[in-house]
């Protein structure tokens, strides 16, 4: 299981990084939910899902950069550095995200970020 929940959940980040909401979306279950750690909602099923990530790949300079894997049964542990288009300029923010992959598919994400840093003179 640990090696089908790592390449789901790599798929997804490199379909991520590429803007591509097909491949994207065919990395999480109809039924998935996201949440910002440890339980709050912020999307749940495809339809939300889709929405809330075809906003965010607009960003120009979207980009998430893995840090650190960690894979333990069905779940996977990702830190990233993402780059992100905020209205204020563009920066970077710290991204811890737990996945929980069923049936090869993530069912259930939960994202812990830090505070955005902006990059100078943007």
């Amino acid at each position: 299981m640990s090696l089908e929940a790592e390449a789901i959940v790599r798929k997804q980040l490199d379909a991520y990084n590429a803007k591509d909401i097909e491949t994207f979306m065919s990395c999480w279950a109809e039924d998935a939910e996201v949440f910002a750690h440890p339980d709050i909602p912020l999307a749940s099923g495809h339809t939300e899902i889709r929405e809330r990530h075809v906003v965010r790949f607009q960003e120009r300079d979207l980009q998430a950069r893995l840090l650190s894997r960690t894979v333990m049964g069905n779940r996977v542990i990702d830190t990233e550095l993402v780059t992100r288009n905020f209205p204020e300029g563009v920066g970077q923010v710290d991204v811890v995200g737990i996945y929980e992959v069923e049936d090869g598919l993530i069912l259930r994400a939960w994202f812990m970020m830090g505070a955005p840093r902006l990059r100078p003179n943007s």
